[in-house]
């Protein structure tokens, strides 16, 4: 294994620039031409911009300097160590068949293969190993969604990821089984982690993707994530995110999503601990009819941070969009939300709806809310609007009259409040471990551990309110 140590006392982009330079055969082993020339690009652009800051206006409201001031180390070439990934992960949802994809460190891990055409066609594996055999792909569609010049973190994750998972899902093709990613950090070292992800749909295709990310220790990590997603004509995705990493880590995480004419897709953000997260997600509706629910539910507490910065692009007439995000604020806990709509000249009939809703639990949580509209396009139907205050207290009054104590009234009125973003998963099983995650976090029990979140130890256990709803 080599690992390129930051140097104590030297900034992280100087070290990263130092590295690429030292290292860029190691790191664009596998490139096609395209990639290689979208390296020196990207690199070219962060010794201009460098890492943004408070100073930066999209990002006054979250303090990132206070992760890429400090050491890490970064991985050049996977882990050689021979590790049972069961015993250091379990991820079991009851009557949930997935079809696994394990990141450990940043590296692509299977013991088998670094690339395989499951049964019913669906192609998926490194993203390395898929430069090699799908370079037409590569050519087609890598780096022509996610624009490197936006910020220095998709800059340098441009420049310098070496690994990530790639999914194809050719043109007919409906994915049989949901595909879980699951990204793990087991380092002793503070890790500096970049992964690229590119997932393409063809036309008529479906697929069903979950995507977790998770601490197994509490070390700190940095995780810059950059995914593509090209949904072709008719296309169906649904794309979950399950977020549950421990507070000394950091993750910055950008999707683009790309629709085609009368496609579907609805993402999911569910965000139950970290130190500070950065979520980019930017939707473009290219085609005619095409469709986007985009939602999120964030629940925080003690000085930990979460920013959504969701954009949602109609570019072509006759498209929807439905964009939804909640948010329960504890302790010293802060939040960033802005979402921005924006409507093309020729995007005629457009329905975009838009709205964040926050509930603060204490003087001492924040949020800073902004939502946006941009319409060049005269027939079109858009809302947007935000809401920040407390648990309702006539609402408490009344469940509280009930014979329902106060903490008890406190934890209906808060899953009530999340239950909008719940009850639209639309797989059951995975429903109901999501509903029972949403429990334990509001009671407070929900933390980083050594097993899969979705799993929460072994026997089955089952997480109920104490409420007799017969005095209601």
């Amino acid at each position: 294994m080599k690992n390129t140590q930051m140097q104590q006392g030297l900034p992280l982009d100087e070290m990263l620039l130092g590295t690429f330079e030292r290292s860029k055969g190691l790191i664009a082993a596998n490139d096609t031409p395209k990639v290689s020339r979208l390296r020196d690009a990207a690199m070219d652009i962060f010794r201009e911009c460098r890492f943004p800051d408070s100073a930066h206006e999209k990002w006054r409201n979250t303090p990132i300097e206070s992760l890429t001031e400090e050491d890490f180390v970064q991985q050049l070439s996977p882990s050689q160590a021979d590790k049972n990934l069961e015993e250091m992960f379990r991820c079991e949802v009851h009557n949930f068949d997935t079809e696994i994809v394990s990141m450990l460190n940043g590296w692509y891990y299977d013991k088998k293969s670094d690339l395989r055409t499951l049964p019913d066609g669906v192609v998926v594996g490194s993203i390395g190993a898929a430069m090699k055999a799908y370079p037409e792909l590569f050519e087609m569609y890598y780096g022509e969604i996610a624009p490197y010049a936006l910020n220095g973190f998709t800059a340098i994750n441009t420049a310098m990821a070496q690994d990530g998972v790639f999914i194809w899902v050719p043109d007919g093709i409906k994915a049989s089984k949901t595909i879980q990613i699951i990204k793990m950090i087991d380092l002793e070292e503070n890790l500096f982690v970049q992964n690229r992800n590119l997932i393409i749909l063809g036309r008529n295709s479906e697929l069903s993707l979950m995507h977790c990310d998770d601490s197994i220790n509490q070390h700190c990590s940095l995780v810059n994530t950059v995914s593509e997603f090209v949904v072709g004509e008719n296309a169906q995705l649904k794309l979950y995110k399950l977020q549950n990493l421990n507070d000394q880590s950091g993750l910055v995480n950008s999707t683009f999503i790309r629709q085609e004419a009368n496609s579907n897709v609805k993402t999911n953000t569910l965000t139950f601990n970290c130190g500070l997260i950065r979520n980019c997600v930017q939707v473009m509706l290219n085609g005619p009819g095409a469709h986007a629910d985009v939602l999120g539910l964030y629940l925080m507490d003690k000085q930990q941070h979460v920013d959504n910065q969701i954009r949602i692009d109609h570019n072509a007439p006759n498209c929807t969009s439905n964009e939804l995000f909640k948010g329960i604020l504890d302790d010293q806990a802060s939040a960033v939300f802005n979402g921005y709509i924006h409507v093309a000249r020729n995007a005629q009939k457009t329905n975009a709806y838009q709205n964040n809703n926050n509930i603060l639990l204490k003087p001492t949580a924040r949020i800073n809310t902004k939502p946006f509209l941009e319409i060049y396009a005269d027939d079109v139907k858009c809302s947007h609007g935000a809401t920040v205050g407390q648990l309702d207290q006539e609402a408490m009054f009344y469940i509280r009259s009930r014979g329902i104590s106060e903490a008890n009234a406190r934890l209906l009125l808060m899953y009530a409040f999340a239950s909008d973003i719940i009850s639209n998963i639309s797989i059951e099983a995975l429903r109901q471990r999501i509903d029972d995650m949403v429990k334990k976090r509001l009671r407070g029990e929900l933390s980083v551990c050594e097993k899969c979140v979705l799993h929460c130890g072994s026997p089955e256990k089952e997480y109920h309110f104490d409420i007799d709803y017969s005095k209601l």
